[in-house]
């Protein structure tokens, strides 16, 4: 693509926004049938998808690049579709959402604690876990309706992980190089500390989907080698290659 730095990344996210309104949404009307504890994942979900995303916002537009600051406000409307459609799910399966989860709460005061970097970092944690969470969704759910669902949403993710990379990228890089991946290995331990939780707190469900505990961990934890190689290189886009 010929367009430079993050506004082929404002063309990307807008093709993908007409690309949407012509599909148009999952025929809710079908219904969904899943497991109780299913269920709860997708409503734990489905809270940490919503919100207004303003302090990132804040923080992208103090980063000084116009480009960047539009392709977050994209991802942060592609996000807030996230929560709409697993709402639309879970209202399909006669499921109410939750007004909150101690998990959402941990993770958006991590999120705001310093600057756009460590913003970034706790949010591409959130992300890569989410990545292997709605691929077994996609891939084990037996409901139509709702393999429709995860499966639109990962292909979102799959392509919000290599954007916060390039974005990691050019941040890292105004670090001293010897600091660059001792920052990155903390962000592992910081991910496969997360991620054993989520193995825990969701795993009758995991298991219902196909995803025993220490399946779902191993697998965060391989895909989060690519994450690690794309930041601290200068090609973000071998992420997805590698996938």
């Amino acid at each position: 693509m010929g367009t430079d730095g993050f506004a082929k990344w404002t063309k990307r996210f807008e093709d993908e926004r007409e690309r949407r309104r012509r599909r148009g949404d999952p025929d809710w009307a079908r219904g969904a049938t899943l497991h109780p504890a299913v269920w709860s994942g997708i409503q734990r979900f489905q809270v940490g998808e919503d919100g207004d995303g303003a302090n990132l916002v804040g923080k992208a537009d103090q980063a000084g690049d116009a480009d960047y600051a539009q392709a977050v406000r994209l991802f942060i409307a592609e996000e807030q579709n996230h929560a709409r459609l697993l709402a639309r799910l879970l209202d399909a399966g006669g499921k109410s959402t939750l007004s909150g989860h101690w998990s959402d709460t941990v993770f958006v005061r991590l999120r705001r604690l310093l600057g756009l970097r460590t913003e970034l970092l706790v949010l591409m944690i959130a992300e890569v876990v989410a990545l292997r969470y709605y691929r077994a969704l996609r891939d084990g759910a037996c409901d139509p309706l709702t393999s429709d669902v995860a499966g639109r949403i990962l292909a979102d993710e799959q392509r919000h992980v290599p954007f916060h990379c390039e974005r990691l990228h050019t941040s890292l890089a105004e670090l001293p190089r010897a600091a660059r991946r001792p920052t990155m290995f903390l962000w592992r331990a910081l991910l496969f500390a997360v991620s054993v939780v989520v193995a825990v707190d969701h795993g009758p469900g995991l298991r219902r989907l196909g995803v025993g505990r220490g399946r779902f961990l191993a697998d965060v934890m391989a895909s989060s080698r690519a994450v690690v190689s794309a930041v601290l290189t200068p090609r973000p886009d071998a992420w997805r290659a590698s996938c």
